[in-house]
């Protein structure tokens, strides 16, 4: 699942982004209402986290300028202003839970994830499997048959993007855009590098090879 942070207090934010990413999620952050509306604007989030009092923007006006514009991504208001008129504004201007500073990062977290499951039951899956290739995203662990496999980082989200669209052709700005976060085409071979990689471990020690090239296309996993 991807997460998008809108909230000024970094430290704030680094810490809620490293609870979500442990749980086997994407997370990216913006320090205003601005940036926050820009990426909102431009990334496939699942969910998105907006403190309401920020520079530039305040979050339920962010919010409700995506509602405006026909983003029905779930929004979770984050907020120290707690009386009822204020949790009503903040559903008002479209958020779709609000919850109240400080609170539990469990919490926080159980939120998340029951906004996902309105949205998308499958975004909440933390065992991914395509044929023999298993990967748990809690345990951040990946094994094909019983051989485990070890990846770095940057692979494991590869392939994670890979296995939650087996089957399906991967174009390569899918992948600059979901596992690099670019938004425009470097010029790179960033990509080759990696699936070149990625194919030494999860392909080349096994009988069948599951990550083909479509050629002028881009590449799809399948069993």
């Amino acid at each position: 699942m991807r997460i998008l942070i809108v909230e000024d207090d970094r430290e704030v934010a680094g810490n809620i982004a490293k609870m979500l990413r442990e749980s086997g999620h994407v997370v990216d952050a913006a320090h205003d209402g601005e940036d926050g509306l820009a990426m909102a604007r431009d990334g496939a989030f699942d969910v998105l986290i907006v403190d309401r009092m920020m520079p530039r923007r305040d979050g339920l006006s962010m919010i409700s300028i995506l509602r405006e514009e026909g983003d029905k991504t779930p929004a979770l208001v984050l907020s120290a202003m707690g009386e009822v008129d204020d949790r009503v504004a903040g559903l008002t201007a479209g958020g779709d839970d609000y919850l109240v500073k400080p609170y539990a990062p469990s919490e926080l977290k159980a939120r998340v994830d029951a906004l996902a499951r309105r949205r998308d039951p499958e975004a909440l899956k933390t065992r991914l499997a395509v044929g023999d290739l298993e990967m748990d995203l809690l345990a951040r662990t990946v094994k094909r048959g019983e051989e485990a496999i070890q990846l770095q980082p940057r692979e494991f989200r590869l392939l994670e993007f890979l296995m939650r669209h087996a089957d399906q052709v991967v174009t390569r700005t899918m992948l600059l855009e979901k596992v690099w976060d670019y938004h425009f085409d470097p010029q790179t071979n960033v990509i080759d590098v990696h699936i070149s990689r990625l194919r030494s471990k999860i392909d080349k020690p096994f009988d069948t090879s599951m990550l083909h090239t479509v050629r002028g296309a881009g590449y799809r996993l399948s069993s």
